[in-house]
């Protein structure tokens, strides 16, 4: 019995380098331009994969920090994808290297949450 044999492939959009999607930070007041190098290293490091499926001109991302170095202090996260709803991480940890993974992890979650949700959506 002859069988053919038929390869499925999926396109997948091109990884895009960290660098395409750090460049679309915006960082905000209260952070040292000299801090800008380490805030790209902790934020990139895991939100490139969640990314990747978006070409860089889709992503939008602001990094602010209100009343820093205060007991009040809110590290903020915001982040446009098109056509997806605005997500917002906040932290309110006081040292800032882990306020930054928290805001990057809460970020990668409710953007994981949406595509989820979408994903799902379509399927029925």
């Amino acid at each position: 019995m002859w069988q053919r044999s038929i390869k499925v492939t999926r396109t997948r959009r091109k990884d895009y380098p960290v660098s395409d999607f750090s460049d679309r930070l915006r960082i905000i007041a209260q952070f040292s331009p000299d801090e800008a190098d380490k805030i790209k290293d902790i934020l990139f490091g895991r939100l490139n994969s969640r990314l990747a499926r978006w070409s860089p001109d889709q992503v939008e991302l602001e990094l602010s920090v209100k009343e820093r170095d205060t007991p009040s202090q809110r590290t903020i996260l915001e982040c446009w994808i098109a056509k997806m709803p605005r997500f917002v991480a906040t932290s309110t940890e006081q040292e800032i290297d882990t306020a930054l993974v928290e805001v990057r992890d809460d970020l990668w979650n409710q953007i994981n949450r949406e595509v989820t949700k979408a994903e799902s959506a379509r399927k029925r």
